[in-house]
This record gives C-alpha cells, sequence and structure tokens, in this order.
C-alpha cells in the first residue's frame, strides 16, 4: 500500500487522515460549528469613523461591524505596494486621513468576534500554504524566528529569493517562510509558490470584477482543503472521500489551483464506513485510551484531572 489521504464528513465534523503503507501518520478534526471568519478577506463598508480611537468600524456583512485600528491599515504608494518605512513601528496616519465614511474597503479578519465585539481587521492581506505566506501588497522576503539554525535561515532565504524570480514573482509580492519550511527542497517551495498565485489571482480577479457592495471575497480553507494544499506530497497516491459534496469542492479546487493531482481523486461509496476500512477508527481509539502503547514496547498512561493531566512513561524495559 501506498501513502493515501482519506477524508471522512459527517454533519458534527469532518476528519481527515494521511496514512503510509496503511499505518495512520496524521489525523486531522474540524468541527462544523467551530469555524469563523478568520483569514477570510471582504469587500467591506467604513460605517463610522472614531477619531479619539484611532479607528473606524466596518460593515463586512456579520452580525457585529468589524473594527480597525489606523495601524493595521496598509500604506501604499502609486505601484500599490506598501511603503517601507525606516522606523520598525511608525506612527499611523490620524483615520480621519486614511478613511471616511462610507468607503468601500477590502479587508481580511485578523481576530474572532469576542462577545458583544466585532472582529478585529485589518488591510495588510495575507495568503497561506503549507510553507509560505504570500503578502500580495508587500516586498518583504521574512522567515519565522523559531527557525534558529543561522545556516538553514540563509539557505531557505536564498532558496525562496531564487524560486521567486523563477516563477516571475521577485517584485509582486513579499512572502514569510513558516516554520514546517525548515529543511524544504526548492522544488516545494516553488510548487507553494505557484499555488499561493493561482489563490491570489483567483482573489484579485474578485477584488477587481464583484462592485462596490458588501461580499466575502476569500474564505480561508476548511480543513479538507487545506488538506489538498498542506498534505499532499508526490509519495501520495490517492485521495478517498465518502461525501459527494465535498468530492466536488475539492475537485473544482484541484482542477482550478492544483490539477496535476484531480485524476487522484476518488469517490467512497461502498456501505462500510472509510474509517472502518482502513483501520482508522481503530487507531483513533487506541490513541485516546489512557495507555497508550508505543512501538519500541513500551507505553504511556495520561491522566487528567482538574488541576494537570499527567503522562507517565514506562519503557517496557
Amino acid at each position: 500500500m501506498s501513502v493515501e489521504i482519506l477524508i471522512n464528513a459527517t454533519p458534527r465534523e469532518t476528519r481527515v487522515a494521511l496514512t503510509d503503507q496503511g499505518l495512520l501518520q496524521e489525523i486531522y478534526i474540524e468541527r462544523n460549528n467551530k469555524r469563523g471568519p478568520v483569514g477570510n478577506i471582504y469587500r467591506g463598508k467604513v460605517v463610522r469613523v472614531m477619531p479619539g480611537m484611532q479607528a473606524a468600524f466596518v460593515d463586512i456583512g456579520l452580525e457585529k461591524a468589524g473594527f480597525i485600528h489606523a495601524a493595521d491599515i496598509m500604506q501604499c504608494g502609486a505601484d500599490g505596494y506598501e511603503i517601507a518605512s525606516p522606523q520598525p513601528q511608525p506612527q499611523p496616519l490620524p483615520i480621519t486621513e486614511l478613511l471616511r465614511e462610507g468607503q468601500s474597503l477590502v479587508v481580511q479578519v485578523a481576530k474572532e468576534p469576542i462577545s458583544s465585539k466585532g472582529a478585529r481587521l485589518t488591510t495588510h492581506l495575507s495568503i497561506a500554504s503549507r510553507y509560505l505566506v504570500y503578502m500580495p501588497r508587500s516586498r518583504h522576503l521574512g522567515i519565522s524566528q523559531r527557525i534558529e539554525n543561522e545556516e538553514e535561515r540563509e539557505r531557505l532565504l536564498a532558496t525562496l529569493t531564487a524560486c521567486a524570480a523563477e516563477a516571475g514573482l521577485a517584485e509582486s509580492g513579499g512572502f514569510i517562510l513558516r516554520t514546517v519550511a525548515e529543511g524544504v527542497s526548492a522544488s516545494e517551495l516553488l510548487a507553494d509558490i505557484h499555488f499561493l498565485r493561482r489563490v491570489w489571482a483567483a482573489v484579485d480577479r474578485r477584488i477587481q470584477d464583484e462592485g462596490r457592495g458588501i461580499k466575502v471575497l476569500y474564505h480561508d480553507l476548511v480543513l479538507y482543503v487545506r488538506a489538498m494544499r498542506d498534505l499532499l506530497k508526490p509519495q501520495v497516491e490517492r485521495i478517498r472521500i465518502d461525501d459527494r459534496q465535498i468530492f466536488d469542492e475539492v475537485k473544482q479546487f484541484a482542477s482550478e489551483f492544483i490539477p496535476e493531482i484531480e485524476q487522484s481523486i476518488e469517490l467512497y461509496e461502498e456501505e462500510r464506513p472509510l474509517f472502518d476500512v482502513f483501520g482508522i477508527e481503530e487507531e483513533i481509539q487506541k490513541a485516546l485510551s489512557r495507555t497508550v502503547k508505543l512501538k519500541s514496547g513500551g507505553n504511556l498512561v495520561i491522566d487528567q484531572n482538574e488541576a494537570m493531566t499527567t503522562i507517565d512513561v514506562n519503557t517496557g524495559a
């Protein structure tokens, strides 16, 4: 057996499993009622400007208007890219010089709405892939601080610069290397860059073409689509999905952004549940049990109480 991605959907949750030679390697679970607007990009309308707070409220079609501070409004030059400041934390312009009531504004949700407060918004747009974060209105190249090895940091930045130039994006947006990029090859970074370019091209078309009304322009990816973005590797030979709607969405996403994997996607329609056929349910139950057996012969004993969770490691010696 080869490397496969299995996608199981129920009314309550979606689960994605990555298997290698029939053995569960990774499992991801997303509750359907926990999806929020963070990461979504909207065309909104400024409904109130608050000079005393250096902020404004923007209607983006949610229950409550979102909140944006002057510091979260990107100042762009005539070329449409962010104006670089010599100061690490420059003072923002007065909010009244940046926004006016009734103005149309493209924003991204940075933080979830909380209680009576609306979502926190920003005009610093970004789209993430497995290894990179793409900033279409910036020319900054950065790297996660969690990658500490200096040689690896230099290698990654040099590789990213070369890949961006090869993809024709050397002066067309900025990138940040994520922590999981440590050790990746140039071909993997280049594949991510091509993916991000296609996604942003689609978003940009919506920004230009869809009038001036309040509208969502980009939904941050749901779990089963993120799996296509983050888990796909050359070793993955098959993607099995047990839900017709999700199958159609994944096929559509693949045809638009990752056409090379479209033929690997299959709809699972057998009567026996997908996760039962591949032994995933059994593996999940083992992982959630109090005692977890390890390949080495040892085991973990996990106890949870009100004050703490304790993990006892037994070597099996």
